[in-house]
Formats: structure tokens, sequence, C-alpha cells
């Protein structure tokens, strides 16, 4: 259940019987062969199927995070991190003014992991607010997929190549990956990663890429249960 396929008077009657809420942060950024807006559609169909499931309502996604190094490949649009954490700050408010106290943020893009700090401070300000944090592909429950099928997970590599974030056909073979020189500029980091694959496998099985999925999802719901 998204906000945009309601109105005013849904959402407030919603409020009247919960008090919970999905936001989606992601990013818009190069993924090699896979699409830009990666980072907002696994979060965005997780957060579709967990909210099939329990009915808590999902905010519009954040489509924009903070991603400097990737400047050099057209079609990354990156924010400042003072930008997001005030836009984080911004939509928390609001939604806690409306009534909604128990927010799961679903992260997509690992240069976002930043706002959390701002975020604990929110929390010290709205005591009644409770607010989880989950990036899907540092899971344990992906983590261990990984091991069990011996294939390493890694930006723009298999991790992120579902059905619905494929745009063009992927490469057959394995990309050695890249040595990184510490932090780099966007002009080096081109040149370091290439097509934009950090390396390992292009793509796997259907029903690895399933399974991962559906890990995921069992991990969302436990959490919207808000239960510690």
């Amino acid at each position: 259940m998204r906000i945009e396929d309601l109105n005013w008077f849904d959402v407030e009657n919603y409020l009247k019987k919960e008090d919970r809420m999905i936001l989606i942060m992601g990013s818009c950024e190069q993924h090699g062969y896979l699409s830009l807006l990666c980072d907002v559609k696994i979060p965005q169909a997780l957060a579709d199927a967990a909210s099939e499931r329990s009915g808590v309502l999902i905010a519009p996604p954040i489509n924009f995070g903070c991603s400097p190094y990737f400047m050099n490949y057209p079609g990354t649009l990156s924010i400042r991190a003072t930008t997001l954490f005030q836009i984080t700050e911004d939509i928390l408010r609001s939604a806690y003014r409306q009534g909604f106290r128990r927010i799961l943020i679903l992260n997509g893009h690992g240069g976002n992991n930043t706002v959390t700090t701002r975020i604990y401070e929110l929390l010290d300000e709205l005591p009644e607010m409770q607010v989880k944090w989950y990036s899907w592909w540092l899971s344990n429950s992906v983590s261990g997929i990984a091991q069990k099928y011996e294939i390493k997970p890694s930006h723009a590599n298999w991790l992120e190549a579902f059905s619905f974030t494929r745009v063009t056909e992927m490469p057959a073979e394995e990309k050695i990956p890249p040595v990184i020189p510490g932090m780099i500029s966007a002009a080096k980091a081109r040149k370091i990663y290439g097509d934009g694959s950090f390396g390992g496998a292009y793509q796997v099985e259907d029903t690895i890429m399933e399974e991962i999925f559906n890990a995921c999802l069992f991990d969302i719901l436990k959490l919207l249960e808000f239960n510690d």
C-alpha cells in the first residue's frame, strides 16, 4: 500500500489504527549493466511485498543519495551529505507530526549510511518515535546465502541483478575485482572500475536471487513487528 495510491482521507483513517510507515532511501547512480535506480527498485520491491503481507503504508522513496565517487558515470545524480541529512530529517519530522511513530527505513545505498547519525539525534528530540534501519545487502541473511553458494556479493555484480533491475544483456564471464588504492576521485573511480561493476559474477541463477529476496523479506517482516 503506497501513499501515491491514497488520498489524505485514506491516510487519516489509516493513522486512526496504525502508526507504522516504511521509508525507502535509494540513489540514482551507475550500476554497470543494471538500472541506474537499482538502489530504489530493490527496496521498493521488498517494501511492496512486505506491505502486501503486513498492511504497513509505504512513503514515496527518496530517489537520490550521496554518490560523489561515481559522478564521472553519466546518469549518476548525487546530492550532498548535508542535503540528505536535511531531507531525511524533514521527512521524519513531518511523519512524526502526522502521527507516525514507528518507521522502518529500507536503505538501498551504502552512501546513505552516514545519515543514521542524524537519526540518532532525532530520536532524542522525538522520544515517542522508533526508527529501524535495514540495508538489505549487509544483512546476515544475504551473507549466509552468498557463503552457501561461494559467490562474493559486491556493487553492480550478481547481488543486484534481479529480474527487475536488468535493463540489458549481462556478461557471462566473471570480472576480476579491481585493486582500490584507498579513497579516490570520481575520475580515478571511472578508470579503475571501468564498466562500474566491483567484480565477480555478473549474474547467477534466478533461484538464488529469489532466495535472497525471500530472506530479506523475512527480515523486514520481523523488523516491522517492532518488538524490541
